[in-house]
């Protein structure tokens, strides 16, 4: 098989691997339809986090090849969608919707990477959902956000208090904030404030139910909601790209008694404990438990209801991987879809 190795910061390398074996009875091998470069996947290409020696990729969309023995809710031939953590189903954190913790979680990136050709996934029913048959090329691009970042965007606009009728702000024009974005409008938000400055970026912002979007970012975005809000600020704000100045942007924005919805990966933040404290917010987030959300996800896209796929703006070969990386590093893409 080949996958993507990250092998120090800016150097994402396709590379001859061993084909993944079945080693525990709850395991499957699959084979990646398609896969895809996450904002995420940035962080270490950009020498934030550790860089070395990762395998990377965790969205993906398979076909099964291969199941243990005690695998009972997939079989060979399926095609399946996976969480980006590998989840047992079976634990009490589990049992009470938050996958994403499991007892005997971890992460698809770094360990088993699916920017491959094929993929061993550990706890298959726990992790993977079986699609109703194999999917079509038109489908592909929205079961593939469904991994990662449309779930998501849906657990951060669920945390944010998405309902019909609410204010909702959005901080973070990337996938994930684009999905918040979309799933706020599915859930009813009748106005959608989304804070970006790329003029692609604001146009699929209200494709996906923006009403408004503002171009200050930081303190000024926030007094900037707190003015189109009667100066209460919105019901609720995501807040998806985990710096210090976006959750206090996040916030800020947002009124007293409501929610903020937390889901960009935290570097470096830490809130003030008085303004906290007098906040009166309720905050919600951290990483999605997008398996708990899959199969009504799967559902909506194939009932035509939501449209995911628009999201991805660029596809890529897994030989192409090292430009999928600049593409998206430079912001010339929002997301890249990799086709092994």
């Amino acid at each position: 098989m080949r996958g993507v190795i990250m092998r120090g910061a800016g150097n994402p390398v396709v590379e001859e691997l061993p084909d993944p074996i079945l080693e525990d009875p709850k395991d499957a091998i699959i084979s990646i339809v398609a896969a895809c470069i996450c904002g995420s996947d940035l962080w270490p290409y950009r020498g934030h986090e550790e860089a070395e020696n990762l395998r990377m990729g965790h969205e993906y969309v398979g076909r099964v090849e291969e199941v243990g023995a005690e695998v009972k809710d997939v079989r060979p031939g399926d095609y399946v969608v996976g969480s980006f953590v590998i989840s047992d189903g079976t634990c009490e954190i589990c049992r009470a919707g938050y996958h994403s913790r499991c007892r005997n979680g971890s992460f698809v990136h770094g360990g088993i990477g699916v920017q491959a050709t094929k993929a061993r996934i550990p706890f298959a029913d726990g992790t993977l959902v079986a699609l109703p048959g194999k999917p079509s090329e038109e489908l592909i691009p929205s079961l593939l956000a469904a991994s990662d970042v449309l779930g998501t965007g849906w657990f951060a606009a669920e945390s944010a208090g998405a309902a019909p009728g609410a204010t909702i702000a959005v901080v973070g024009d990337g996938a994930v904030g684009l999905m918040a974005v979309l799933a706020a409008k599915s859930m009813g938000a009748e106005r959608i404030i989304v804070s970006s400055w790329h003029p692609q970026r604001q146009r699929m912002a209200r494709e996906f139910g923006a009403t408004d979007i503002i171009e200050e970012r930081g303190e000024e975005a926030a007094e900037r909601v707190r003015k189109m809000t009667d100066m209460l600020g919105a019901h609720g704000t995501v807040e998806a790209v985990g710096t210090q100045e976006s959750l206090m942007q996040a916030i800020r924005s947002t009124r007293p008694g409501g929610s903020v919805g937390f889901v960009g990966v935290s570097h470096g933040q830490e809130i003030p404990g008085g303004e906290l404290f007098f906040s009166l917010l309720h905050l919600h987030g951290g990483p999605a438990p997008v398996r708990r959300y899959l199969p009504d996800l799967i559902a909506k896209i194939y009932a035509g209801e939501i449209d995911p796929g628009r999201v991805f703006d660029r596809e890529i070969s897994l030989d192409n991987i090292a430009e999928g990386y600049r593409a998206m590093d430079n912001r010339e893409a929002i997301k890249v879809l990799v086709r092994p």
